[in-house]
């Protein structure tokens, strides 16, 4: 079978790296020789897809239907590997490999076209939330996962490049350095975090209704991890006139709900808005900046 990667993650890979490198060029003797040494059968690549990897549905060795996943090691695979062990089904998806290749999960088949975000909003906000909480556990002891400071840390650094070039986002750059820097100085807990978590990475599930998909795992507050989720559908808040509102009584139920300090929540939304913003515009990404940007206003 011919591995030919979705549209989708060729247009996203060559935003990370615009410099290109060669993980796309080797990735169809890549995924045949992964299918080759766990006996697996093909059935399909996943389209759309992911942003940061090549999904590919097969049938394992025994007829188990799985998933193979081939990403590059900007995507730190193996970084999701140690918190897919780690959480060992408990709110996300099973890994299922003991062939253990760098790059390669084999993972338990879910159901990829059904998110919970085909849920009505406030259903899937729900449900989603209740996912979240069950990841949150305490890390493993002498652990190598990145931390919230260290991944926010170059975040800034980008960010205020980015501003140096684009006096109109000054200021909110400002505002969510300031933010990140007072909430850094004291978080409340140190947990292993998604990284990533939004309402299109919880897929329905076979032997429970919903689990969690794509983590770029982190080890910090868990106020860092929910704020993604705040503004999923951001594109729907920004046509509501009411969005603002809308948004701050959402940051309020989220912060209610999973017992998080609600201005540790309206903190850390500020600076990942702003921070996605940023980098949208800086390869090109315009309309998807406007709108971050506009969200991140309302904080």
């Amino acid at each position: 079978m011919a591995f030919e990667p979705p549209r989708r993650l060729v247009t996203a890979l060559g935003e990370t790296a615009p410099d290109g490198d060669d993980w796309l060029e080797r990735l169809p003797e890549a995924a045949e020789r992964a299918v080759a040494l766990r006996g697996s059968t093909v059935e399909r690549v996943q389209v759309p897809g992911g942003r940061s990897s090549l999904v590919v549905l097969v049938r394992a060795a025994d007829g188990t239907p799985a998933v193979l996943k081939l990403a590059p090691r900007r995507a730190r695979p193996e970084s999701e590997r140690a918190a897919l062990a780690h959480w060992a089904g408990k709110g996300a998806v099973r890994l299922l490999d003991e062939e253990v290749t760098e790059g390669v999960l084999l993972l338990e088949r879910l159901h990829p076209d059904v998110s919970v975000r085909s849920l009505p909003e406030a259903k899937a906000l729900l449900e989603a939330a209740g996912t979240l909480r069950r990841l949150w556990v305490e890390p493993p002891a002498g652990h190598a996962f990145e931390t919230v400071a260290e991944r926010t840390g170059r975040q800034a650094d980008a960010m205020r490049a980015g501003a140096a070039a684009d006096a109109q986002t000054a200021p909110l750059v400002d505002a969510a350095i300031t933010a990140r820097g007072e909430l850094l100085a004291a978080p409340p807990e140190q947990r292993l975090l998604h990284g990533t978590f939004r309402q299109s990475k919880v897929l329905a599930g076979d032997r429970t209704p919903w689990l969690a998909v794509g983590p770029d795992p982190v080890v910090g507050e868990c106020a860092f991890d929910l704020a993604r989720l705040v503004r999923d559908r951001v594109e729907d808040l920004i046509a509501q006139p009411s969005g603002a509102s809308t948004t701050r009584r959402r940051v309020k139920r989220l912060a209610e709900s999973l017992d998080v300090d609600q201005e540790r929540l309206r903190g850390w939304t500020l600076f990942r808005a702003v921070e996605s913003g940023v980098r949208a515009r800086r390869v090109g990404r315009e309309k998807d900046a406007e709108l971050l940007l506009e969200f991140a206003s309302w904080l």
